[in-house]
């Protein structure tokens, strides 16, 4: 209680001023922010009605756009609707590596479907030189832990046994296999990444190269000094949406020491990793309440004697991925970019 208290006293006099944004991307957080909060019942429920006329949804599109990618949406298990959104470009003779991506929206929002997340997955696609894999995950509250991480690790399982699908004409290489997510997405990376290099198929093709984990959604009961020092500054997230979402996703009773939320050892044992455990890269912004765990995820993973990239971003918001217009965006994907370039070298045929 004590150190709550400290954090507290610290934050109250040192607030930042809001940041300053174009005002596309206002427009565009006011929009999502007032749709989530409506949607957010007090019973714990969600508004899916209500939340879908600030969710705008786009379709696959099989033919190229502009920029030479298609999209394909792929069913892995229609009784719990569970799929994918596969992006690959038009023509490609050197196998690419592939990226399974879970969207974020604190376990309770959003889709594979939904514009933003369709709008980055494409970019992925044209600017990583890699097939992109979008999964559409169960939501809770409907379906709380573990469900998500289940139906991720299947996809996995489902792309070593049965590949991408026919129409996907570029080659891939799944011993290439990177894992990325933004906000809750990347919490589920993390737990996917941990059960499948602990269990996965001994025949299953599908190698995780690397880990991208995108302002990752971890915490505790603990307030910590970025969570104080943001509230009423930071937007997308504040505490109380973010309470909300981790009484949505836990199981009934579990506070947010929960193993599924809090990953970095203060309050509680340390996750157990296996040898094969990838190297991690982490993005983290300054004007994310969220910063504090991210940076504690990295120093556990270093801890563990894994290989883990911290980049920061000062200046960035919760969420800034989503935005092309925002520099640190275009920054963040030359990064990965890297990480993949370094974490899985190009194959060429002839080599």
């Amino acid at each position: 209680m004590e150190a709550t208290t400290k954090n507290q006293e610290t934050a109250a006099g040192d607030k930042p001023a809001p940041p300053v944004l174009p005002w596309s991307v206002r427009l565009q957080l006011f929009a999502l922010v007032t749709a989530n909060d409506i949607a957010q019942r007090r019973d714990g429920t969600v508004n899916r009605f209500l939340f879908s006329f600030g969710d705008r949804q786009s379709p696959a599109r099989p033919r190229p756009d502009a920029h030479g990618v298609r999209s394909a949406d792929v069913t892995v298990d229609a009784s719990r609707n569970l799929w994918a959104r596969v992006y690959s470009p038009a023509a490609e003779a050197t196998p690419l590596p592939v990226l399974v991506y879970f969207h974020g929206g604190g376990f309770t929002l959003l889709s594979a479907a939904s514009t933003p997340i369709d709008g980055m997955c494409r970019r992925f696609c044209r600017e990583l030189g890699a097939v992109v894999v979008s999964v559409n995950y169960r939501l809770a509250p409907e379906h709380r832990h573990p469900a998500a991480y289940d139906d991720c690790v299947d996809v996995l399982r489902y792309l070593g046994a049965a590949g991408l699908p026919a129409d996907v004409s570029v080659p891939v290489d799944l011993s290439r296999c990177f894992l990325g997510g933004d906000s809750a997405g990347g919490n589920i990376v993390h737990h996917v990444a941990q059960r499948w290099t602990d269990a996965a198929p001994s025949d299953s093709p599908v190698r995780l190269a690397g880990i991208v984990l995108l302002q990752p959604y971890f915490g505790g009961e603990e307030r910590t000094e970025a969570e104080l020092r943001l509230e009423g500054v930071a937007p997308v997230v504040n505490m109380r949406r973010s309470d909300w979402a981790w009484r949505a996703f836990l199981p009934e009773g579990a506070d947010r020491n929960h193993p599924a939320a809090h990953v970095t050892g203060e309050a509680g044992p340390e996750p157990e990793l296996a040898e094969a455990f990838p190297p991690a890269m982490v993005a983290v912004g300054g004007l994310d309440p969220l910063q504090d765990w991210q940076r504690r995820y990295g120093a556990m993973l270093r801890r563990k004697g894994k290989a883990v990239k911290v980049l920061e971003f000062p200046d960035a918001i919760h969420a800034f991925y989503c935005f092309p217009e925002l520099p640190d965006s275009g920054r963040l994907v030359e990064e990965i970019r890297a990480f993949i370039g370094t974490n899985a070298p190009t194959h060429h045929p002839d080599a």
